[in-house]
């Protein structure tokens, strides 16, 4: 049973503590989207599952009782006391306290370790996403080879991962997700689901992992980002500016030297980066 408003409101005065924007704090209090969510995950019992920002543990129990090992990775420190007094006796509960992310594109070195024990085809992220980290950790966590991605997150970040090339919202997160993963947008969440309610609406979101980089994916993501970073100039421009032979490197795949990189499409600019990983200057 999910936790109600009043009953998150009780828990976090117990805790002394109260949502925090800084924190991307929104507190899932729709039952029907708790199962909704877990239901996306389609775990299996044993599944080594990641939640970010298991809050109040709302989500962490309906995870726990559907028989994953779950690792639960919060950054407030009085709901990882909380968390960590609540799960005391589970056995398939391990907490990380502190940021998922190491740095901009880096996992947590614990999480990181987490995911690198399970077996491949086990390892899934089932979480309501703290919205200010959801894009980069999204991508780290397909690189670290997660297979399966089921989390509610920002409509905007939502509509981002899954917009094509020449649209406004199409950029490096576009790229990347859809490279790594066949991404689908289950279904759109209103405000009212989340307390404090968000100003804007939400959506529930599942990647599975269908890789087309392999051991390329890091190094790929740090070309991607180099393009994007320039956006609004030339494909040309923005090659030569990170380094690379741009009219050899756009010749070879028969890219037009004036077309910006939000206008090619993932599989373009994968081919243009191992025609440029091979010409480095």
């Amino acid at each position: 049973m999910a936790q109600t408003k009043h009953e998150i409101q009780a828990i976090l005065a117990e805790l002394d503590t109260q949502p925090r924007h800084r924190f991307g704090q929104n507190f899932m209090i729709d039952g029907n989207l708790v199962r909704l969510i877990a239901e996306a995950g389609e775990i299996v019992a044993g599944d080594l599952v990641i939640e970010v920002g298991p809050g109040t543990g709302t989500l962490t129990e309906e995870l726990l009782a559907r028989g994953a090992h779950l690792v639960a990775v919060e950054i407030d420190r009085q709901l990882a006391a909380g968390l960590r007094s609540k799960f005391a006796d589970s056995r398939d509960f391990q907490l990380i306290e502190g940021d998922a992310l190491a740095g901009k594109h880096e996992l947590n070195p614990l999480l990181l370790a987490a995911l690198q024990k399970a077996e491949p085809r086990r390892r899934k992220l089932v979480a309501n996403l703290p919205y200010n980290i959801a894009s980069p950790l999204i991508i780290e966590l397909l690189i670290a080879g997660t297979q399966r991605l089921a989390f509610t997150v920002q409509k905007e970040v939502a509509d981002r991962l899954k917009a094509v090339a020449d649209t406004e919202a199409y950029g490096a997160p576009s790229v990347m997700a859809q490279m790594l993963a066949e991404v689908k947008i289950l279904r759109t969440i209103p405000p009212q689901a989340f307390w404090p309610a968000p100003k804007i609406e939400s959506a529930l979101v599942r990647l599975d992992r269908r890789d087309q980089l392999g051991e390329t994916a890091a190094a790929f993501g740090r070309f991607v980002h180099q393009l994007f970073s320039a956006r609004r100039k030339t494909v040309r421009r923005a090659l030569t500016q990170a380094g690379y032979p741009a009219d050899e490197v756009l010749a070879s795949q028969g890219v037009n030297p004036s077309a910006r990189p939000e206008t090619l499409d993932p599989p373009t600019l994968h081919r243009l980066f191992l025609a440029a990983a091979k010409r480095v200057v």
